[in-house]
């Protein structure tokens, strides 16, 4: 009886442990996220306030109306969602089978390279990429930035899918071979439905590095084909410095994130967590 009233109480300490770390972990980003919501419900006057007022009264939405009535959000926006969602389509098109084929080939000099390509900076592309459209006239358009955002999106992908495929029993694919499968067929139909967690976190991977980048929108794209990321930067300026539409400009560049993230993390998850059949 001693013994087990010792283990539930030792299980009761090991849970507060954990999630007393869980929040000394989240919670500067909790409230980073909670003053910029505060920020973007302000008026300005309060948002200069001293001491500084962290609830709004009463709340307002002029922040987000001004930033889309006095800049082109609408655009940037558009932008972000054709920019992102091609990169992304295009880089599961590319990295899936491509994942497939290094972990079942054994290639892992490939797997290296893609590591490689990972883990370079976004910047070592940059000047290339940027005379490269210059030279075949695509410079600032939505299709330059789609291309540069593949250096970024297909990495991911392939180097995700390596590892999940790895984990995948190769009796699976045997079997489909045996019942007269190639071996495109029993991609399609046997490692595809079961890579599904994983594909869904590379896509969620992607979508969000692809989203989140300022570094390529701010010199390959043009006026007209500017992104969300770059859009918020332009609008600090060293004359004024407005923070109620600055954080209003930056939740609505996190907002679809957040979004995504919340509504499929139960994909994430099982993606990181497992590979596939586990024996």
């Amino acid at each position: 009886m001693e013994s087990v009233a010792s283990y539930r109480v030792k299980k009761f300490v090991n849970r507060i442990a954990l999630g007393f770390a869980v929040i000394v972990v989240v919670s500067p980003a909790i409230f980073v996220f909670l003053w910029m919501l505060s920020l973007s419900l302000k008026y300005e006057i309060d948002n200069i306030a001293y001491p500084p007022i962290f609830i709004p009264n009463p709340p307002t939405l002029d922040n987000y109306a001004k930033i889309f009535r006095e800049s082109n959000y609408l655009l940037y926006t558009y932008n972000s969602v054709i920019v992102s969602g091609a990169a992304t389509l295009i880089a599961l098109l590319v990295g899936v089978p491509a994942g497939y084929g290094i972990a079942k080939g054994k290639r892992q000099g490939l797997g290296m390279l893609i590591m490689v390509a990972r883990i370079t900076p976004g910047l070592s592309y940059l000047i290339p990429l940027f005379m490269l459209f210059r030279l075949i006239g695509i410079s600032g358009s939505l299709l330059a930035l789609t291309i540069s955002h593949l250096v970024l999106t297909i990495p991911m992908v392939v180097w995700v899918m390596i590892s999940f495929f790895e984990d995948m029993h190769p009796e699976l694919e045997e079997a489909a071979l045996t019942d007269g499968c190639n071996i495109w067929q029993a991609f399609y139909r046997v490692a595809m439905p079961i890579a599904r967690p994983g594909i869904a976190v590379a896509a969620i991977l992607a979508f969000i590095q692809s989203w989140n980048n300022f570094l390529f929108g701010v010199v390959i794209a043009g006026r007209e084909t500017r992104t969300l990321p770059v859009a918020v930067f332009n609008a600090m300026t060293f004359e004024q410095l407005s923070w109620g539409p600055v954080a209003a400009a930056a939740l609505v560049v996190t907002l679809p994130s957040l979004l995504l993230t919340i509504f499929v993390q139960r994909d994430i998850v099982t993606g990181l967590a497992a590979g596939s059949v586990k024996g």
